[in-house]
């Protein structure tokens, strides 16, 4: 046996017998040959080993997440909210640079071969003996793309995607055939457009719109060349050549992106060196996120209406399914607020309570007749931070809000009254009835805040 080299990686020979049995592997696919269901050749998946026939010929293309827009009755913002911040944008909206870049760093050679480059692969395999470890891939942009459709479809289960980014012959495998489904299904510019919408670029940016407007706030069909190279730059390992954090990391990864572009020919040298000098030029816009970023003080109300989603069986059977649909995003939800009505609220609140006094108040105005809720606020911010709080004291506790609170005597009046008043009407006068039993929708609220 070859000699392990320190650190627990392999030997050169061991590399390269590595790689020649993918690029094997990569033939037989190509030539549709079955792999055989056990043996050395054997490939996992789904915890049991299967044959290259048995895997599913369809690939499931989930819904990617994206960003959910809360809108007042006016159509005005009240809050975004989303678990992976994305905008899907078609490819006419995405700048050319960004496009161009994206491939000549990733897979220079898209356009001339299928899913599969057997070239790169040999590349790949003769690299990586030479340097007795991989320094270099040769994975598509479609096996790219097969690869973060299985990470979204894990969503945050960290055993899931542990599953999807394994560095296995199985898992690869599994790429290589859906890759070519992929290829035939879809073909070059809207896996390109796919892809660019499905990549992380770092900063909580999922897609080329989202991070083109994080790092330069602009969006991605704007995109200047030496902009385009610095995000197509980051893709390989968004931790590492994070423009935020490393400035010079990331200035040298660009310049390799630049050089590339200028090698496969998509600019010219003169265009590259420019670009080379130029600055990062960010333009950072810090992620806003949740209900807790909402305008005017709604962030209560924002959170009702998360609360009023999840709870709806309208809007899916079960509550899994409806917290699916709500992580999965990409919604645009209209409400009844009325910013007018909802400002209104705050300032009233604001003029007798104080955030930081002993006691809160809560107000929320209710249209008569249809009960659609026009303003709803409270002394006390929605936030984790001292004196604020995420209870929302106009609600019960199923719907976000705490115990409630006792009226006690100040409802006996009102019941009290109730009798009499009917009977005044019919013409005549009746004593009201003093004792009563009063029963209560709300209950003692809990005194948790941030």
């Amino acid at each position: 046996m070859g000699k392990k080299r320190s650190g627990g990686g392999l030997s050169p020979i061991q590399q390269a017998a590595k790689f020649l049995g993918v690029s094997v592997l990569a033939g037989a696919v190509l030539a549709g040959i079955a792999l055989p269901a056990a043996g050395a050749l054997g490939l996992a998946a789904k915890g049991s080993v299967e044959g290259f026939d048995e895997i599913p010929a369809h690939l499931k293309q989930p819904p990617l997440s994206q960003r959910t827009s809360i809108l007042d009755n006016k159509g005005g913002h009240i809050a975004t909210v989303y678990s992976r911040d994305r905008t899907v944008v078609p490819l006419k909206d995405i700048s050319p640079y960004m496009q161009k870049a994206i491939v000549a760093i990733e897979d220079s050679r898209f356009y001339e071969h299928g899913a599969i480059d057997l070239k790169g692969i040999l590349r790949a395999l003769n690299q990586n003996a030479q340097s007795g470890g991989v320094s270099q891939g040769a994975s598509t942009l479609t096996q790219q793309y097969v690869k973060n459709v299985f990470v979204e479809e894990a969503g945050d289960d960290p055993t899931k995607v542990a599953e999807a980014t394994q560095q296995t012959l199985g898992r690869k495998i599994r790429e290589l055939k859906y890759a070519i489904q992929v290829e035939d299904k879809l073909g070059k510019k809207r896996i390109l457009k796919n892809y660019l919408n499905i990549t992380y670029f770092g900063q909580q940016a999922y897609g080329v719109e989202a991070a083109s407007q994080r790092y330069f706030s602009k969006p991605a069909k704007d995109l200047k060349l030496e902009e385009a190279a610095l995000l197509a730059g980051i893709v390989q390992s968004p931790s590492r050549y994070d423009p935020v954090n490393d400035a010079t990391e990331a200035t040298q990864r660009r310049n390799v992106v630049l050089q590339r572009m200028a090698d496969t020919h998509d600019i010219s040298q003169q265009e590259a060196d420019k670009a080379k000098k130029s600055d990062l030029g960010l333009k950072v816009s810090r992620p806003k996120n949740g209900c807790i970023t909402a305008v005017s003080g709604a962030g209560f109300f924002c959170d009702y209406v998360r609360e009023v989603f999840l709870n709806d069986p309208v809007f899916g059977k079960t509550k899994e399914q409806r917290a699916k649909i709500w992580n999965r995003g990409g919604l645009k939800i209209r409400t009844t607020l009325d910013p007018q009505t909802q400002e209104s609220v705050q300032a009233s609140i604001k003029d007798h309570v104080n955030k930081g006094d002993e006691v809160a108040t809560a107000a929320t105005i209710v249209e008569p007749g249809t009960g659609k809720i026009l303003g709803m606020g409270q002394s006390r911010p929605y936030g984790f931070q001292k004196n604020e709080t995420t209870i929302n004291l106009s609600v019960d506790d199923d719907m976000g809000g705490g115990a409630g609170y006792q009226p006690g005597s100040t409802f006996k009046p009102i019941v009290a009254a109730a009798p009499w008043r009917a009977a005044s009407r019919r013409g005549r006068r009746t004593r009201p009835r003093t004792r009563c039993r009063i029963r209560s929708a709300s209950r003692p609220v809990a005194a948790r805040t941030g």
